[in-house]
């Protein structure tokens, strides 16, 4: 019988014991496929691997902060009902006992569903619900999930409490445990694959997750758990895997393949490491990308020490896409051998969603939709991000405003309450918008799409120079004259856009002309050119605060406050204590592009 799987995962956060199941229990077997080589016949077998990644609370083809299906330009569809469609064709195709279903994190963070089930009917409350995502792929029948860096973003009991309700392991092997530096969740799955008329096939799932927990959800996570390299633990773990008998050794990985990482310096470990796992250490066969959001269909690694070819794949995020990787065994002097791996992805705007998981879900989505479209205020003009990357757009002066407020009001009474207080936001959204009227929390959310909370820092003039140089490294260099194409003018070095901020409470321009750190002109504070010994007390959310984006300084300042209320929360709050939302109570220009002291608009 296969093991208990909610029993090993209250046992695995002690023990940190992997995973071993044994092939279902009836299903049917898979016949060995024999062909003649001369006399001896050569036993096969075919292994199909589906995986998923940064599902990020989507269930239906649905966008809540729209009130409507989900549509964009390149025709793509989410939801986890249109995977369990695809799923279920894989599975009849191969037969499902030849089938594995993995996920590569970040699966409870990212839609109001996930946030309304985590904050405003949350499932750690005595008799609370199950999560939608735990019910969702428990239906679907996933086999184990690696743990992405935003299952961490409601804290420890929220994923405890999740993992709990999964019928499969939350794999982190490079998630370990503070005090005893052993691993805090199950650092594999192995599975057994009967075959007919020969020895079975074992396929261990090693789960590892992304070192940049550490400082992206530092508040929960300092001093209760650790998270070193991946390759670090790979190198560990995948012997100890062959060593147990794993034919087949395939990685999730919530990690991209670029080699990349966006915190600088902060932890000596590489964000994006995927593809240097797979050159590094020998013995992987297939990697499932993660975390990045991009799709690759297939690419092809060369290990170092080996020279094997590992392949990896990436699904795009939201459910849009699932990676397929088809493998291949020959059974050669007593052992099985992978002779190919073939990875692809299907696309869910090729299938409908599984009537099996919309009955299964419905009533809580609707609970949500009805949460989300809940009137909060009335707003006097349309205030919209669409040129927020490039212009200084009112809607994000309304972020500013409200950190400004929420910081001005808790450091009353304290040695700080007499700093001149500075805030940052960016253009999370290119489609954001309030419209004139009525206005709904799924409006405000539309504008707030992350769960970040605020935190208050204490930086000085000369920090905060030097931050806003780095944010406007985000603009491609423009010479004065050249044409300006607002769409290939921001995004420099492929950063994205939640990685420029605006910085309220001063005075500056920005001259795309100049070089990289020498762009910022005119900066003043109050009238008078910025000191670069003042000290301000700067308003930042979570993320930027712990060293999302490796901006100077921040991550390092002296902190003076924080809270766990998300700024997305406190926007509502502000919005419903006015009743009207008018651009006159908080809009004003702070900013401008230029061209040798031209403004480009």
């Amino acid at each position: 019988m296969p093991l208990n799987r909610r029993k090993f995962l209250k046992k695995s956060a002690v023990t940190g014991a992997g995973v071993a199941l044994a092939g279902a229990v009836g299903a049917p077997t898979a016949q060995a496929v024999e062909a003649r080589k001369g006399h001896r016949p050569v036993k096969r077998y075919a292994l199909t691997v589906m995986g998923t990644t940064d599902l990020h609370g989507h269930v239906f083809n649905w966008d809540y902060f729209k009130d409507a299906e989900y549509a964009d330009a390149a025709g793509n569809a989410q939801g986890l009902a249109r995977i369990s469609t695809l799923v279920n064709a894989i599975r009849k195709e191969k037969g499902r006992a030849n089938t594995l279903l993995l996920d590569a994190g970040d699966t409870i963070q990212g839609t109001p569903l996930t946030y309304y089930y985590a904050k405003v009917d949350p499932i750690t409350a005595k008799g609370g619900p199950v999560h939608p995502m735990a019910q969702a792929m428990n239906a679907i029948g996933y086999d184990a999930v690696a743990l992405g860096n935003h299952e961490f973003n409601y804290g420890i009991e929220t994923l405890r409490k999740f993992e709990s309700q999964c019928d499969f392991p939350l794999l982190g092997a490079n998630a370990l445990d503070a005090k005893t530096l052993k691993p805090a969740f199950p650092p594999y799955f192995m599975k057994t694959f009967r075959v007919h008329g020969a020895p079975p096939v074992k396929v261990a799932v090693l789960g590892l997750t992304n070192p940049g927990i550490a400082i992206w959800d530092k508040a929960y996570v300092q001093g209760k758990l650790t998270f070193p390299g991946l390759e670090e633990q790979a190198a560990k773990w995948v012997p100890k895997l062959r060593s147990m008998g794993a034919d087949v050794v395939v990685v999730s990985a919530h990690s991209g393949a670029s080699g990349t990482s966006s915190y600088g310096d902060q932890v000596p470990y590489v964000e994006n490491s995927a593809a240097l796992v797979a050159q590094q250490v020998p013995g992987i066969d297939a990697i499932l990308v993660g975390h990045a959001h991009l799709e690759i269909p297939e690419l092809k690694v060369t290990n170092a020490a080996s020279g094997k070819t590992v392949v990896l794949s990436e699904p795009l995020a939201f459910a849009e896409r699932m990676s397929v990787f088809d493998f291949q065994l020959v059974f050669e002097r007593g052992c099985w051998r992978v002779e190919s791996v073939a990875a692809s992805v299907r696309n869910t705007n090729a299938v409908a969603d599984d009537p099996r998981i919309t009955r299964l879900l419905k009533d809580e989505h609707d609970v949500v939709v009805a949460y989300v479209n809940q009137v909060v205020g009335s707003a006097t003009e349309t205030l919209t991000t669409v040129e927020a990357r490039y212009k200084d757009a009112p809607i994000i002066d309304l972020i500013t405003k409200v950190q400004e407020d929420v910081v001005r009001a808790a450091l009353v009474g304290t040695q700080y309450a007499s700093l001149p207080v500075l805030a940052q936001a960016s253009p999370f959204s290119r489609t954001s918008e309030i419209p004139a009227g009525d206005v709904t929390i799924r409006d405000l959310s539309s504008l707030y799409v992350y769960d970040n909370t605020l935190v208050a820092k204490v930086l000085t003039g000369a920090q905060v120079r030097a931050y806003l140089e780095y944010s406007a490294n985000y603009f491609v260099r423009t010479p004065a004259g050249a044409v300006v194409d607002t769409e290939k003018l921001t995004n420099a070095n492929n950063r994205p856009d939640y990685n420029y901020d605006y910085v309220s409470g001063l005075r500056y321009d920005i001259d795309i002309a100049q070089a990289e750190g020498s762009r910022i002109k005119n900066l003043t504070y109050g009238g008078a050119p910025l000191d670069d010994a003042q000290r301000f007390v700067f308003a930042v959310n979570n993320y930027r605060a712990n060293g999302g984006g490796a901006f100077p300084f921040v991550a390092s300042a002296p902190e003076v406050w924080s809270e766990s209320t998300e700024i997305r929360t406190r926007i509502a709050e502000w919005v419903t204590a006015k009743g009207s939302l008018d651009p006159a109570e908080f809009a004003s220009v702070d900013w401008k592009l230029t061209r040798e002291g031209t403004p480009v608009f």
